[in-house]
């Protein structure tokens, strides 16, 4: 568990709720309680933030930099400027907020890499599939292994298009985000968004043409441009 210093025991579960409404309301009023305490420096309270959004924040750092233990670095840094700014933060969407700054974050770490000399080494497979029982040979295993093969695939052609463009995708295409909290997330307009998202799609479309197979299991990424306008 990624933590800045210890969490606070005791801290209530969530209780069922008749309705998904009141679910969410009830998701809400604690996380705002959570935030009024943690911009009073209370550090149990913004722990508890951390859990519930250090995987969101994790994937997208991991998509942006193409790196696990880069991404680990970059995660802990967001929710370490976080802790230092949650002072100022003046309300509204928290998610948006946080992940803003694990963008920014990234970005830095790109940065940085172009400002150091390169070392050739090989490549990640922090996320590759296990091996399938020999025993296994069920289509589900090979049909796991593939789908984890050609998304690995499409994670290394976004790392080809540049960086406001792979952020548009990541949040819209991977991660689901609607273009106006994308649009906070990225500090732009929604058009902004909206021509980031088209012109990556484009780019992604032409890289992936080299291989008609990711070409042809990715082709979903063709006419989305509707869906959340």
């Amino acid at each position: 568990m990624l933590e800045i210093g210890a969490v606070a025991p005791g801290y209530p579960a969530a209780c069922p709720s008749p309705t998904l409404a009141r679910v969410e309301q009830e998701h809400v009023a604690v996380e705002e309680a959570l935030i009024a305490r943690a911009r009073h420096g209370d550090l149990d309270a913004f722990n508890l933030l951390v859990e519930r959004y250090q995987d969101v924040v994790f994937g997208l750092c991991r998509r942006l930099l193409g790196d696990s233990p880069a991404a680990e670095d970059a995660t802990q840094e967001a929710f370490l400027s976080a802790f230092r700014a949650i002072g100022g933060f003046a309300g509204g969407n928290f998610r948006a907020w946080i992940l803003r700054i694990a963008a920014n974050q990234s970005k830095d770490e790109l940065r940085r890499r172009q400002r150091r000399p390169v070392i050739q080494t090989p490549p990640q497979r922090d996320d590759a599939p296990p091996p399938p029982d020999p025993a296994d040979d069920s289509q589900d295993v090979v049909g796991s292994i593939e789908q984890a093969e050609l998304g690995r695939q499409l994670e290394r052609a976004l790392l080809e298009i540049p960086f406001e463009q792979r952020q548009a995708i990541v949040l819209a295409d991977i991660q689901g985000y609607r273009y106006e909290e994308i649009a906070v997330i990225a500090s732009c307009s929604l058009g902004t968004v909206k021509s980031r998202i088209s012109r990556g799609r484009e780019r992604l479309r032409v890289i992936l043409t080299r291989d008609p197979e990711l070409s042809d299991r990715f082709g979903r990424l063709h006419g989305r441009e509707e869906t959340q306008q």
